[in-house]
């Protein structure tokens, strides 16, 4: 069986009507299934799928009274894991260089802090964060890939406070308690 793609990425969000206007409004992504799900023992959660373009969507879960489910938690996934914004993130597709600009610009017109155009060689990027804090990202490739890309080895360096760290952060070796 050959790869087809992500059918959906499934997510959690605190403020479910928050999520969806910016996917709605700020981001263009058309709601395409939302659902109200009671839960017998008692409280409910809502969900609901956005279409980001090839039958690939993203949803997000808000929890409501549902017992084992904490009523506030760090939603963003990396700063609960105490690690930079960069190692969980989510790209979508901007199809071109001049989509790509168009985005940042479009961002930027609904006050969205949208990074500058990174070149990574391969491909160019914008970065910016929903209410949830989660780190998003619009992508373009620019070039064909090529042999050599899938050969790991040294390619650029970076300072640390291009992570969002301004410092070495002490990891615990003796792992989870």
């Amino acid at each position: 069986m050959s790869n087809k793609g992500f059918s959906h990425l499934g997510l959690s969000t605190l403020d479910l009507d928050k999520t969806r206007a910016f996917y709605e409004g700020v981001l263009g992504f058309k709601a395409v299934v939302c659902d109200e799900i009671t839960i017998k023992e008692g409280g409910k959660i809502r969900h609901i799928f956005f279409d980001t373009g090839r039958d690939q969507l993203i949803a997000f879960m808000e929890a409501r009274g549902v017992d084992g489910v904490p009523a506030e938690y760090d939603t963003s996934i990396n700063r609960g894991l105490g690690v930079p914004s960069a190692f969980y993130h989510f790209a979508f597709e901007a199809g071109s260089e001049a989509g790509l600009e168009e985005k940042r610009q479009e961002l930027l017109s609904k006050g969205v802090e949208v990074t500058e155009i990174t070149d990574h060689n391969w491909a160019k990027s914008i970065y910016f964060k929903d209410p949830n804090g989660l780190q998003l990202e619009y992508c373009c490739l620019i070039r064909e890939f090529n042999a050599n890309d899938a050969k790991m080895q040294p390619r650029f360096e970076i300072p640390i406070g291009a992570l969002g760290l301004t410092k070495r952060v002490a990891i615990n070796k003796a792992g989870p308690r």
